[in-house]
Protein backbone atom coordinates (compact mmCIF):
# COMPACT_ATOMS: atom_id res chain seq x y z
CA UNK A 1 0.00 0.00 0.00
CA UNK A 2 1.51 3.28 -0.79
CA UNK A 3 2.30 5.59 2.00
CA UNK A 4 2.67 9.44 1.42
CA UNK A 5 4.98 9.82 4.38
CA UNK A 6 7.00 6.80 3.68
CA UNK A 7 7.70 7.61 -0.11
CA UNK A 8 9.38 11.28 0.71
CA UNK A 9 11.52 9.22 3.33
CA UNK A 10 13.12 7.41 0.79
CA UNK A 11 11.06 4.50 2.65
CA UNK A 12 13.51 4.67 5.62
CA UNK A 13 12.73 4.71 9.02
CA UNK A 14 13.98 6.99 11.51
CA UNK A 15 13.14 6.94 15.77
CA UNK A 16 12.74 10.26 17.62
CA UNK A 17 16.28 11.21 17.84
CA UNK A 18 16.25 11.57 13.93
CA UNK A 19 13.45 13.55 13.38
CA UNK A 20 15.54 16.01 12.31
CA UNK A 21 17.34 14.26 9.71
CA UNK A 22 13.85 12.70 8.80
CA UNK A 23 12.83 16.50 7.92
CA UNK A 24 15.57 16.69 6.03
CA UNK A 25 15.14 13.72 3.90
CA UNK A 26 11.57 14.90 3.42
CA UNK A 27 12.77 17.93 2.07
CA UNK A 28 15.08 17.10 -0.16
CA UNK A 29 12.85 14.57 -1.71
CA UNK A 30 9.73 17.72 -1.89
CA UNK A 31 13.01 19.51 -3.48
CA UNK A 32 13.32 16.71 -6.21
CA UNK A 33 10.12 16.54 -7.03
CA UNK A 34 9.32 20.25 -7.31
CA UNK A 35 12.11 21.11 -9.20
CA UNK A 36 11.69 18.17 -11.79
CA UNK A 37 8.15 19.89 -12.14
CA UNK A 38 9.80 23.34 -12.02
CA UNK A 39 12.77 22.12 -14.33
CA UNK A 40 10.09 19.76 -17.18
CA UNK A 41 7.77 23.31 -17.38
CA UNK A 42 10.93 25.32 -18.16
CA UNK A 43 11.70 22.73 -20.63
CA UNK A 44 8.34 23.18 -22.73
CA UNK A 45 8.23 26.40 -22.16
CA UNK A 46 11.09 27.00 -23.67
CA UNK A 47 11.33 24.99 -26.87
CA UNK A 48 7.71 26.19 -27.03
CA UNK A 49 8.99 29.86 -27.31
CA UNK A 50 12.29 29.25 -29.46
CA UNK A 51 14.69 29.73 -26.40
CA UNK A 52 16.96 26.67 -26.75
CA UNK A 53 19.91 27.88 -24.51
CA UNK A 54 18.70 27.08 -21.15
CA UNK A 55 17.12 23.37 -22.48
CA UNK A 56 20.55 21.22 -22.25
CA UNK A 57 20.96 22.78 -18.81
CA UNK A 58 17.49 21.68 -17.48
CA UNK A 59 18.11 18.28 -18.88
CA UNK A 60 21.01 17.52 -17.05
CA UNK A 61 20.14 19.05 -13.85
CA UNK A 62 16.42 16.81 -14.75
CA UNK A 63 18.68 14.22 -15.10
CA UNK A 64 20.62 14.44 -11.79
CA UNK A 65 17.29 15.18 -9.48
CA UNK A 66 16.16 11.42 -11.24
CA UNK A 67 19.47 9.72 -10.18
CA UNK A 68 19.61 11.42 -6.90
CA UNK A 69 15.82 11.06 -6.06
CA UNK A 70 16.11 6.73 -6.73
CA UNK A 71 19.74 7.01 -5.08
CA UNK A 72 18.43 8.27 -1.40
CA UNK A 73 16.46 5.02 -1.61
CA UNK A 74 19.53 2.60 -1.85
CA UNK A 75 22.85 4.71 -0.27
CA UNK A 76 21.83 6.20 3.28
CA UNK A 77 25.18 6.88 4.15
CA UNK A 78 25.07 9.45 0.87
CA UNK A 79 22.53 11.70 1.85
CA UNK A 80 24.80 14.65 2.98
CA UNK A 81 26.95 14.22 -0.28
CA UNK A 82 23.50 14.47 -2.04
CA UNK A 83 22.24 17.31 0.21
CA UNK A 84 25.48 19.52 -0.73
CA UNK A 85 24.38 18.47 -4.33
CA UNK A 86 20.96 19.66 -4.65
CA UNK A 87 22.17 22.98 -2.79
CA UNK A 88 25.06 23.46 -5.66
CA UNK A 89 22.56 22.71 -8.09
CA UNK A 90 20.23 24.95 -7.22
CA UNK A 91 22.79 27.71 -6.37
CA UNK A 92 24.61 27.49 -9.92
CA UNK A 93 20.80 27.75 -11.75
CA UNK A 94 20.03 31.07 -9.30
CA UNK A 95 23.23 32.30 -10.28
CA UNK A 96 22.44 31.41 -13.83
CA UNK A 97 19.38 33.04 -13.45
CA UNK A 98 20.86 36.18 -12.60
CA UNK A 99 23.56 36.46 -14.82
CA UNK A 100 22.46 35.18 -17.74
CA UNK A 101 18.05 35.53 -17.08
CA UNK A 102 16.44 38.74 -18.04
CA UNK A 103 14.80 40.85 -15.53
CA UNK A 104 11.42 41.09 -17.57
CA UNK A 105 11.40 37.32 -16.98
CA UNK A 106 10.69 37.30 -13.59
CA UNK A 107 12.68 33.98 -13.20
CA UNK A 108 14.81 35.74 -10.64
CA UNK A 109 11.86 35.34 -8.63
CA UNK A 110 12.92 31.80 -7.60
CA UNK A 111 16.00 33.17 -6.05
CA UNK A 112 13.69 33.31 -3.05
CA UNK A 113 12.82 29.50 -2.20
CA UNK A 114 16.56 29.87 -2.04
CA UNK A 115 16.27 29.73 2.28
CA UNK A 116 14.21 27.10 2.40
CA UNK A 117 16.67 24.79 0.49
CA UNK A 118 19.64 26.21 2.31
CA UNK A 119 17.87 25.58 5.51
CA UNK A 120 16.37 22.26 5.07
CA UNK A 121 19.06 20.73 3.05
CA UNK A 122 22.15 22.05 5.00
CA UNK A 123 22.87 22.47 8.91
CA UNK A 124 22.04 25.82 9.94
CA UNK A 125 25.73 27.15 9.98
CA UNK A 126 26.49 25.37 6.70
CA UNK A 127 23.50 27.31 5.19
CA UNK A 128 24.70 30.78 6.16
CA UNK A 129 28.18 29.85 4.46
CA UNK A 130 26.05 28.92 1.29
CA UNK A 131 24.14 32.46 1.87
CA UNK A 132 26.82 34.64 2.12
CA UNK A 133 28.06 32.72 -0.97
CA UNK A 134 25.02 33.67 -3.00
CA UNK A 135 24.82 36.92 -1.81
CA UNK A 136 28.42 37.90 -3.02
CA UNK A 137 28.36 36.59 -5.61
CA UNK A 138 24.66 38.35 -6.77
CA UNK A 139 26.64 41.72 -5.29
CA UNK A 140 29.17 41.45 -7.96
CA UNK A 141 27.20 40.40 -10.97
CA UNK A 142 27.04 43.65 -12.22
CA UNK A 143 30.56 44.51 -11.40
CA UNK A 144 32.37 41.57 -13.41
CA UNK A 145 33.52 42.05 -16.66
CA UNK A 146 33.10 38.37 -18.10
CA UNK A 147 29.43 37.90 -18.57
CA UNK A 148 27.12 40.97 -19.39
CA UNK A 149 24.27 41.18 -16.79
CA UNK A 150 21.07 42.77 -17.42
CA UNK A 151 20.59 43.00 -13.48
CA UNK A 152 21.64 46.54 -12.31
CA UNK A 153 23.00 47.15 -8.96
CA UNK A 154 19.88 48.54 -7.89
CA UNK A 155 18.01 45.42 -8.77
CA UNK A 156 20.96 42.80 -7.20
CA UNK A 157 21.16 44.89 -4.14
CA UNK A 158 17.30 44.61 -3.84
CA UNK A 159 16.56 41.12 -4.88
CA UNK A 160 19.46 40.39 -1.76
CA UNK A 161 18.03 42.41 1.19
CA UNK A 162 14.67 40.67 0.40
CA UNK A 163 16.96 37.13 0.12
CA UNK A 164 18.00 38.28 3.89
CA UNK A 165 14.65 39.09 4.84
CA UNK A 166 13.62 35.58 3.23
CA UNK A 167 15.84 33.88 5.20
CA UNK A 168 15.35 35.69 8.68
CA UNK A 169 11.95 35.12 9.01
CA UNK A 170 12.41 31.37 7.35
CA UNK A 171 14.88 30.72 10.21
CA UNK A 172 12.72 31.88 12.72
CA UNK A 173 10.13 30.47 11.78
CA UNK A 174 12.11 26.86 11.59
CA UNK A 175 13.27 27.40 14.96
CA UNK A 176 9.55 28.00 16.23
CA UNK A 177 9.06 24.45 14.87
CA UNK A 178 11.88 23.06 16.23
CA UNK A 179 11.36 23.88 19.03
CA UNK A 180 7.98 23.33 19.70
CA UNK A 181 8.81 19.58 18.23
CA UNK A 182 11.40 19.32 21.13
CA UNK A 183 8.64 20.23 23.59
CA UNK A 184 6.34 17.72 22.19
CA UNK A 185 9.64 15.63 21.73
CA UNK A 186 10.02 16.32 25.43
CA UNK A 187 6.07 15.69 26.41
CA UNK A 188 6.30 12.45 24.54
CA UNK A 189 9.62 11.13 27.03
CA UNK A 190 7.97 12.76 29.86
CA UNK A 191 4.81 10.68 29.02
CA UNK A 192 6.90 7.72 27.96
CA UNK A 193 8.73 7.93 31.35
CA UNK A 194 5.66 7.96 33.43
CA UNK A 195 4.45 4.86 31.24
CA UNK A 196 6.84 3.25 31.64
CA UNK A 197 7.25 4.08 35.40
CA UNK A 198 3.11 3.19 35.69
CA UNK A 199 3.94 -0.41 33.85
CA UNK A 200 6.92 -0.72 36.17
CA UNK A 201 4.10 0.45 39.68
CA UNK A 202 1.59 -1.61 38.12
CA UNK A 203 3.74 -5.02 37.42
CA UNK A 204 5.15 -4.58 41.24
CA UNK A 205 1.47 -4.02 42.51
CA UNK A 206 0.58 -7.36 40.28
CA UNK A 207 3.52 -9.45 41.84
CA UNK A 208 2.31 -8.20 45.20
CA UNK A 209 -1.29 -9.36 44.47
CA UNK A 210 0.00 -12.56 43.15
CA UNK A 211 1.71 -13.13 46.54
CA UNK A 212 -1.00 -11.78 48.69
CA UNK A 213 -3.23 -13.62 46.45
CA UNK A 214 -1.08 -17.02 47.35
CA UNK A 215 -0.95 -15.68 50.92
CA UNK A 216 -4.55 -15.50 51.45
CA UNK A 217 -5.48 -18.87 49.34
CA UNK A 218 -2.72 -20.00 51.82
CA UNK A 219 -4.09 -19.19 54.57
CA UNK A 220 -8.10 -19.96 53.44
CA UNK A 221 -6.46 -23.51 53.15
CA UNK A 222 -4.84 -23.87 56.30
CA UNK A 223 -8.71 -22.03 57.57
CA UNK A 224 -10.60 -24.91 55.70
CA UNK A 225 -7.93 -27.31 57.04
CA UNK A 226 -8.85 -26.50 60.21
CA UNK A 227 -12.66 -26.04 60.04
CA UNK A 228 -12.60 -29.69 58.26
CA UNK A 229 -10.58 -30.76 61.37
CA UNK A 230 -13.00 -29.19 63.65
CA UNK A 231 -16.16 -30.74 61.81
CA UNK A 232 -14.31 -34.10 62.25
CA UNK A 233 -13.68 -33.49 65.87
CA UNK A 234 -17.29 -32.37 66.10
CA UNK A 235 -18.13 -35.60 64.32
CA UNK A 236 -16.62 -37.89 66.65
CA UNK A 237 -18.03 -35.56 69.68
CA UNK A 238 -21.10 -35.94 68.24
CA UNK A 239 -21.07 -39.65 67.65
CA UNK A 240 -19.30 -40.30 71.16
CA UNK A 241 -22.21 -38.80 72.69
CA UNK A 242 -25.02 -40.67 70.80
CA UNK A 243 -22.51 -43.29 71.36
CA UNK A 244 -23.02 -42.92 75.47
CA UNK A 245 -26.91 -43.18 74.58
CA UNK A 246 -26.35 -45.88 72.27
CA UNK A 247 -24.74 -48.09 75.48
CA UNK A 248 -27.69 -47.59 77.71
CA UNK A 249 -30.25 -48.60 74.68
CA UNK A 250 -28.08 -51.81 74.59
CA UNK A 251 -28.19 -52.55 77.74
CA UNK A 252 -32.38 -51.89 77.59
CA UNK A 253 -33.12 -54.20 74.87
CA UNK A 254 -30.09 -56.45 75.76
CA UNK A 255 -31.73 -56.98 79.65
CA UNK A 256 -35.22 -58.63 78.31
CA UNK A 257 -33.52 -61.61 76.00
CA UNK A 258 -30.90 -61.86 78.65
CA UNK A 259 -33.83 -62.77 81.19
CA UNK A 260 -35.63 -64.86 78.76
CA UNK A 261 -32.48 -66.95 78.59
CA UNK A 262 -31.64 -67.04 82.06
CA UNK A 263 -35.19 -67.87 82.57
CA UNK A 264 -35.60 -70.72 79.90
CA UNK A 265 -32.31 -72.28 81.55
CA UNK A 266 -33.59 -71.48 85.59
CA UNK A 267 -36.63 -73.44 84.20
CA UNK A 268 -35.19 -76.62 83.00
CA UNK A 269 -32.53 -76.73 86.13
CA UNK A 270 -35.91 -76.23 88.71
CA UNK A 271 -37.51 -79.64 87.10
CA UNK A 272 -34.46 -80.97 87.54
CA UNK A 273 -34.40 -80.02 91.03
CA UNK A 274 -37.86 -81.27 91.49
CA UNK A 275 -36.92 -84.76 89.97
CA UNK A 276 -39.31 -84.11 87.23
CA UNK A 277 -37.78 -85.67 83.83
CA UNK A 278 -37.02 -83.26 81.28
CA UNK A 279 -37.56 -84.66 77.77
CA UNK A 280 -36.34 -83.86 74.56
CA UNK A 281 -39.35 -81.59 73.55
CA UNK A 282 -39.14 -79.47 76.75
CA UNK A 283 -35.08 -79.18 75.76
CA UNK A 284 -35.82 -78.30 72.13
CA UNK A 285 -38.00 -75.71 72.92
CA UNK A 286 -35.63 -74.06 75.81
CA UNK A 287 -32.90 -74.74 73.25
CA UNK A 288 -35.06 -72.82 70.17
CA UNK A 289 -35.55 -70.40 72.56
CA UNK A 290 -32.49 -69.47 73.36
CA UNK A 291 -31.13 -69.52 69.94
CA UNK A 292 -33.52 -67.06 68.88
CA UNK A 293 -32.73 -64.49 71.38
CA UNK A 294 -29.21 -64.83 70.90
CA UNK A 295 -29.21 -64.41 67.11
CA UNK A 296 -31.64 -61.36 68.22
CA UNK A 297 -28.55 -60.28 70.30
CA UNK A 298 -26.41 -60.73 67.63
CA UNK A 299 -28.69 -58.81 64.89
CA UNK A 300 -28.38 -56.02 67.23
CA UNK A 301 -25.00 -55.85 68.00
CA UNK A 302 -24.65 -56.11 63.84
CA UNK A 303 -27.15 -52.73 63.79
CA UNK A 304 -24.65 -51.26 66.25
CA UNK A 305 -21.64 -51.92 64.75
CA UNK A 306 -22.81 -50.76 61.31
CA UNK A 307 -23.89 -47.70 62.88
CA UNK A 308 -20.46 -46.78 63.54
CA UNK A 309 -18.87 -47.72 60.78
CA UNK A 310 -16.20 -44.87 60.12
CA UNK A 311 -16.67 -45.60 56.12
CA UNK A 312 -19.03 -43.46 54.60
CA UNK A 313 -21.03 -45.75 52.15
CA UNK A 314 -24.05 -45.42 49.70
CA UNK A 315 -26.36 -48.14 49.53
CA UNK A 316 -29.83 -48.75 48.23
CA UNK A 317 -32.53 -49.18 50.78
CA UNK A 318 -36.23 -48.84 51.00
CA UNK A 319 -36.68 -45.54 53.29
CA UNK A 320 -39.28 -47.02 55.67
CA UNK A 321 -36.94 -49.64 56.14
CA UNK A 322 -34.45 -47.17 57.22
CA UNK A 323 -36.90 -45.15 59.27
CA UNK A 324 -37.77 -48.28 61.07
CA UNK A 325 -33.71 -48.95 61.74
CA UNK A 326 -33.41 -45.52 63.59
CA UNK A 327 -36.43 -46.09 65.35
CA UNK A 328 -35.35 -49.85 66.76
CA UNK A 329 -32.53 -47.84 68.04
CA UNK A 330 -34.82 -45.53 70.32
CA UNK A 331 -37.34 -48.39 71.23
CA UNK A 332 -35.86 -48.99 74.28
CA UNK A 333 -35.62 -45.45 75.49
CA UNK A 334 -39.33 -45.17 74.84
CA UNK A 335 -40.39 -49.06 76.49
CA UNK A 336 -40.57 -47.56 80.15
CA UNK A 337 -41.84 -43.70 79.09
CA UNK A 338 -44.96 -44.53 76.97
CA UNK A 339 -43.95 -42.99 74.24
CA UNK A 340 -45.59 -43.82 71.12
CA UNK A 341 -43.80 -44.21 67.72
CA UNK A 342 -45.29 -44.72 64.17
CA UNK A 343 -43.77 -44.65 60.84
CA UNK A 344 -46.96 -43.77 58.33
CA UNK A 345 -46.13 -46.02 55.09
CA UNK A 346 -48.36 -44.78 52.60
CA UNK A 347 -46.02 -46.09 49.11
CA UNK A 348 -42.50 -47.47 49.20
CA UNK A 349 -39.98 -45.10 47.80
CA UNK A 350 -35.94 -46.34 47.18
CA UNK A 351 -33.43 -44.34 48.17
CA UNK A 352 -29.78 -44.34 47.47
CA UNK A 353 -27.74 -42.78 49.94
CA UNK A 354 -25.81 -42.79 53.16
CA UNK A 355 -27.35 -44.82 55.23
CA UNK A 356 -25.43 -44.72 58.48
CA UNK A 357 -25.05 -40.79 58.27
CA UNK A 358 -29.25 -40.48 57.43
CA UNK A 359 -29.91 -42.78 60.86
CA UNK A 360 -27.78 -40.69 63.04
CA UNK A 361 -29.61 -37.20 62.06
CA UNK A 362 -32.97 -39.22 62.35
CA UNK A 363 -31.60 -40.44 65.95
CA UNK A 364 -30.68 -37.57 67.10
CA UNK A 365 -34.44 -35.76 66.23
CA UNK A 366 -35.87 -38.44 67.72
CA UNK A 367 -33.56 -38.61 71.06
CA UNK A 368 -34.98 -34.68 71.35
CA UNK A 369 -38.19 -35.52 71.00
CA UNK A 370 -38.31 -38.55 73.38
CA UNK A 371 -36.39 -36.22 76.02
CA UNK A 372 -38.91 -33.53 75.12
CA UNK A 373 -41.56 -35.59 76.24
CA UNK A 374 -39.83 -36.52 79.26
CA UNK A 375 -39.15 -32.76 80.10
CA UNK A 376 -43.01 -32.32 79.37
CA UNK A 377 -44.49 -34.95 80.93
CA UNK A 378 -46.77 -34.95 77.91
CA UNK A 379 -50.40 -36.77 78.18
CA UNK A 380 -50.35 -39.32 75.30
CA UNK A 381 -46.80 -38.44 74.10
CA UNK A 382 -46.01 -39.43 70.02
CA UNK A 383 -43.68 -39.18 66.97
CA UNK A 384 -44.97 -39.64 63.94
CA UNK A 385 -42.75 -40.14 60.97
CA UNK A 386 -43.93 -39.12 57.44
CA UNK A 387 -42.09 -39.30 53.80
CA UNK A 388 -42.91 -37.81 51.04
CA UNK A 389 -41.11 -38.30 47.46
CA UNK A 390 -41.17 -35.04 45.42
CA UNK A 391 -39.76 -35.38 42.03
CA UNK A 392 -35.94 -36.20 42.88
CA UNK A 393 -36.32 -34.84 46.43
CA UNK A 394 -37.53 -36.82 49.30
CA UNK A 395 -39.22 -35.25 52.14
CA UNK A 396 -38.64 -36.93 55.74
CA UNK A 397 -41.25 -35.45 58.49
CA UNK A 398 -40.19 -36.04 62.11
CA UNK A 399 -43.47 -34.95 64.29
CA UNK A 400 -44.14 -34.54 67.70
CA UNK A 401 -46.73 -33.27 69.90
CA UNK A 402 -44.37 -32.30 73.06
CA UNK A 403 -45.56 -28.34 73.32
CA UNK A 404 -43.07 -27.22 70.26
CA UNK A 405 -39.83 -25.16 70.52
CA UNK A 406 -39.55 -21.82 72.27
CA UNK A 407 -39.48 -19.29 69.71
CA UNK A 408 -36.38 -17.55 70.96
CA UNK A 409 -34.75 -20.76 70.39
CA UNK A 410 -35.42 -21.38 67.04
CA UNK A 411 -32.80 -19.07 65.43
CA UNK A 412 -29.93 -21.08 67.70
CA UNK A 413 -31.70 -24.14 67.19
CA UNK A 414 -28.29 -25.66 64.77
CA UNK A 415 -25.48 -23.72 66.07
CA UNK A 416 -22.53 -25.69 67.56
CA UNK A 417 -22.70 -26.25 71.40
CA UNK A 418 -26.30 -24.79 71.92
CA UNK A 419 -28.50 -26.96 73.88
CA UNK A 420 -31.61 -26.52 75.79
CA UNK A 421 -30.84 -29.45 78.16
CA UNK A 422 -28.51 -27.68 80.59
CA UNK A 423 -25.76 -29.51 81.54
CA UNK A 424 -27.39 -32.99 79.95
CA UNK A 425 -26.69 -31.78 76.47
CA UNK A 426 -23.63 -31.44 74.20
CA UNK A 427 -25.40 -29.26 71.91
CA UNK A 428 -23.75 -30.88 69.02
CA UNK A 429 -26.71 -33.07 67.69
CA UNK A 430 -28.60 -30.85 65.39
CA UNK A 431 -25.38 -29.05 64.64
CA UNK A 432 -23.81 -31.69 62.98
CA UNK A 433 -27.70 -33.20 61.55
CA UNK A 434 -27.55 -29.75 59.69
CA UNK A 435 -23.64 -30.17 58.57
CA UNK A 436 -24.53 -33.82 57.14
CA UNK A 437 -27.74 -33.07 55.88
CA UNK A 438 -26.34 -29.90 53.72
CA UNK A 439 -22.77 -30.96 53.38
CA UNK A 440 -22.83 -34.85 52.57
CA UNK A 441 -26.89 -34.87 51.04
CA UNK A 442 -26.57 -31.74 49.61
CA UNK A 443 -30.01 -31.30 51.51
CA UNK A 444 -32.05 -29.10 53.95
CA UNK A 445 -32.95 -29.30 57.22
CA UNK A 446 -35.68 -27.10 59.06
CA UNK A 447 -37.59 -27.10 62.03
CA UNK A 448 -41.12 -25.32 62.56
CA UNK A 449 -43.78 -25.21 65.80
CA UNK A 450 -47.27 -26.93 64.37
CA UNK A 451 -50.13 -29.28 65.81
CA UNK A 452 -49.19 -28.83 69.34
CA UNK A 453 -45.14 -29.29 68.75
CA UNK A 454 -41.99 -29.68 66.40
CA UNK A 455 -41.73 -30.76 62.84
CA UNK A 456 -38.51 -31.56 61.66
CA UNK A 457 -38.28 -31.37 57.99
CA UNK A 458 -35.38 -33.02 56.30
CA UNK A 459 -35.07 -32.62 52.35
CA UNK A 460 -32.79 -34.83 50.67
CA UNK A 461 -31.94 -36.15 46.58
CA UNK A 462 -33.61 -39.39 46.32
CA UNK A 463 -30.39 -40.69 44.58
CA UNK A 464 -26.97 -39.88 45.26
CA UNK A 465 -24.30 -40.97 43.43
CA UNK A 466 -20.04 -41.12 44.14
CA UNK A 467 -18.51 -38.05 42.71
CA UNK A 468 -21.62 -36.76 42.06
CA UNK A 469 -24.06 -35.15 44.91
CA UNK A 470 -27.15 -34.20 43.88
CA UNK A 471 -27.36 -30.62 44.96
CA UNK A 472 -31.00 -29.21 45.73
CA UNK A 473 -32.15 -25.92 45.06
Amino acid sequence: MFKLDGFFTSGLMFDDSEQDLKNRYQMVNIGILLSACGLIYGIIGNYTRGISGFIPIELTLLCMNFIMFFALRRYRHFFEFFAITMTLQYTFLFLFLIYVGEPSDLKHLWIFTYPIILLYFQKTVHAVYWLVFILFMLMIAPLQTFLETKYTMYQVTYISFVLVIVSIIIYFYQRKIDEARCIILEKQNMLRNFNKELEKQVKDKTTELIKLNESLELKVEQKLEELRSKDQILEVQSKQAVMGEMISMIAHQWRQPLSTITLQIANLQFKQLLGKDRNSEDIDEALSNISDTIVYLSDTIDDFQAYFHPNKEILGIEIHDLLQRAVNFAISRVQDRGVKISINNIADINVTTYINELIQVILNILNNAIDAHVETKTKNPSITLNVKAVGEKVLIYIEDNAGGIKSENLPHLFEPYFSTKGKNGTGLGLYMSKMIIEKQFGGEIDVVNANGGAIFIIKIPKNITLGNKNTLL
